[in-house]
């Protein structure tokens, strides 16, 4: 029973890890998915997935 502790943790925190990385590739902030995905898990997962791209804003507005 002590083995799965650490093991369970491991699983988790890779599963964040691939969740923020997840996350940037549809232009959202890693770090708030990372720690969403600490405490919700494979809720979070699903949510990355779920939810359509952000489009990046253009931060230098067009001059004409």
């Amino acid at each position: 029973m002590k083995g799965q502790v650490p093991e369970f943790a491991v699983g988790w925190g890779t599963l964040a890890l691939i969740n923020a990385g997840l996350a940037q590739s549809k232009h959202r902030s890693g770090l708030v998915w990372f720690l969403l995905s600490i405490v919700l898990g494979p809720i979070a997962t699903l949510l990355i997935v779920v939810l359509e791209k952000v489009e990046p804003s253009d931060p230098t507005p067009h001059r004409r």
